[in-house]
């Protein structure tokens, strides 16, 4: 009867029940649709995972905001149920978050302090191309929303980054005198806040929250500190890799090290993914490299990094995910999600056709 029922059931909605991700191939949510969610992130909910991504829609037109942020949910990782649009754009050209704009890699965190959740992304107002260069924020009292857009604006205007003790003033930018083009962009923006870009936010064991973005005309990464709600920035950042055009960053933290992968910037086309650690949140951050081992790799296997998610009930083992981006029609955007290994305090991201979580010991 079982099997009956199950036949029937599939017949019906072409869903199926998947045991092992594979990277690259289409994935199907529970309506045995392929999952909207590109460039996205995931927050753990008490055991189940939300996944929040862009909403794509046919051809070229998908690479701008349609509809809005689509959220699913999953107990396993594998299978995912749709639960709608959490954040919808507005049909109002006047509107930050107008029909048409560009919302860019949304990422969901949430405050215990304060019990909502909290959604940043990447936002270029409609028309505008990608001048605007914003961060939007927006909240909802539950995971899957619906959210309520707050604002946009660019992070941290008339701020000054911070130095690690000991930083040489030859490294520290000069308003005055910028040293080069990209202290000058610094620096040209400073009255009205930084460039915000591809992004990420990180919380870290003791509740702080960071959004880590490309900034200074995308070849700067700025780490800055939220504010305890997580609405705002408090005005304390650092930039990292200054002048290397570093974009998609994604953060995580193994045995009080921090780790961030990235990519290099050239627009839809792939390139090699990079990697930095720290021992502090606050630097120094250094450039390690290309994680990603094999064939493939010189373009992490066709990828970008979006978002590191800690394994399930796996210490101290983490899940690689990135976007194989399809700008010219944008719906097929597919998923790479692969396991990161490490040793010592080094990262390996090799290809897997096929893997699930028992490859975690």
């Amino acid at each position: 009867m079982g099997l009956i029922l199950c036949v029937g059931f599939s017949l019906h909605t072409q869903a199926q029940s998947y045991t092992d991700f594979n990277p690259g191939q289409v994935w199907k949510d529970d309506k045995g649709v392929h999952i909207n969610a590109h460039g996205g992130g995931i927050v753990n909910v008490k055991g189940i995972y939300y996944w929040f991504g862009e909403h794509k829609v046919a051809g070229e037109l998908g690479n701008t905001a349609q509809v809005g942020v689509h959220c699913y949910s999953s107990k396993d990782l594998y299978n995912w149920k749709d639960e709608g649009i959490a954040l919808s754009v507005i049909d109002d050209p006047n509107s930050d978050i107008a029909k048409g704009c560009i919302l860019e890699r949304p990422k969901v965190v949430y405050n215990k302090k304060t019990g909502k959740f909290v959604m940043w992304f990447h936002l270029e107002l409609l028309g505008k191309g990608y001048a605007a260069a914003r961060t939007g924020v927006a909240t909802a009292d539950k995971a899957t929303g619906p959210y309520t857009f707050i604002k946009s604006y660019r992070p941290n205007p008339n701020k000054q980054p911070f130095y690690a003790e000991g930083t040489p003033d030859a490294e520290k930018v000069n308003c005055e005198q910028p040293k080069d083009k990209v202290d000058g962009f610094f620096c040209r923006d400073l009255p009205g806040g930084q460039m915000a870009r591809d992004m990420t936010v990180f919380v870290d064991d003791d509740g702080k929250a960071y959004h880590v973005f490309s900034s200074e005309e995308n070849f700067t990464l700025h780490l800055a500190e939220l504010s305890p709600d997580y609405l705002s920035h408090t005005g304390k950042f650092i930039r990292i890799y200054v002048g290397q055009q570093t974009e998609a960053p994604a953060l995580f933290k193994k045995d009080n090290v921090y780790y961030m992968v990235g990519s290099g910037c050239t627009g839809w086309a792939p390139n090699p993914a990079r990697w930095f650690k720290a021992k502090s949140i606050w630097g120094p951050w250094t450039f390690m490299g290309n994680p990603c081992e094999g064939e493939g790799a010189g373009k992490t296997f066709g990828g970008q990094s979006t978002h590191v998610l800690p394994a399930p009930g796996k210490k101290g083992q983490f899940i690689f995910m990135a976007d194989k981006w399809a700008p010219k029609d944008a719906i097929d955007g597919r998923y790479l999600w692969l396991p990161i290994q490490f040793e010592a305090d080094k990262i390996k991201i090799k290809w897997m056709d096929k893997w699930n979580l028992s490859v975690f010991k």
